[in-house]
């Protein structure tokens, strides 16, 4: 059963001052990112209703680059986003789709490694979460069902926020968006406007 999520969201994506203000203009569009480690598979990622966060990642960018990643002014680019039909982790009708997909996913790999997630405690390395995700997608489109427009979940992510928590410092909900028409438009957030000023 396809269900919309025709409502829209404000979602925001770490980038450097100049990508921001091209794409603001209509002079370029972001391109999806197509790690083997993306965490929701491949798209255009990021950070629903969480200016601060998409700032985080931008900063963090800066001060340490990772593979070809370097950006100069660390900004935010905020969107508005239509979820669409959307494989949304946050709803348990679409966690047990996605476990289904991996325990196919398995023996389609005829002893081949199985990727693994890795990368400390946050796993930011998600192979195999980005693989199985990715397997979905391809079996939906060979089953001839409606494709996915965006991928949403849940991340806890960081150090504990106090002792013994289970809130952590870097919490957030990541939007993955698999069919850009989604994007309903972009904008530059207030809060880079205020340092543009400043």
């Amino acid at each position: 059963m396809v269900i919309n999520r025709p409502h829209l969201i404000l979602a925001y994506h770490g980038c450097g001052r100049a990508v921001r203000d091209a794409v603001v203009r209509g002079e370029r569009s972001l391109e999806p990112s197509r790690n083997e480690y993306d965490w929701l598979g491949a798209g255009i990622y990021f950070w629903e209703h969480s200016y601060e966060r998409a700032r985080q990642w931008a900063e963090a960018r800066h001060a340490n680059p990772k593979g070809t990643t370097r950006i100069q002014e660390p900004s935010v680019l905020g969107a508005v986003v239509m979820l669409g039909h959307c494989l949304d982790l946050l709803d348990s009708r679409y966690l047990s789709i996605v476990k289904d997909a991996y325990d196919k996913f398995l023996p389609s790999l005829q002893n081949a490694n199985v990727p693994r997630n890795i990368g400390g405690a946050d796993n930011v390395l998600r192979n195999l979460d980005c693989a199985v995700i990715r397997y979905l997608h391809q079996t939906v489109k060979e089953d001839g069902l409606p494709p996915f427009d965006t991928v949403r979940s849940v991340f806890w992510e960081g150090e504990p926020l106090y002792p013994d928590a289970g809130f952590r410092t870097k919490n957030h909900i990541q939007v993955c968006v698999v069919n850009p028409e989604c994007i309903r438009g972009y904008f530059i957030p207030a809060e880079d406007r205020k340092d543009k000023k400043g």
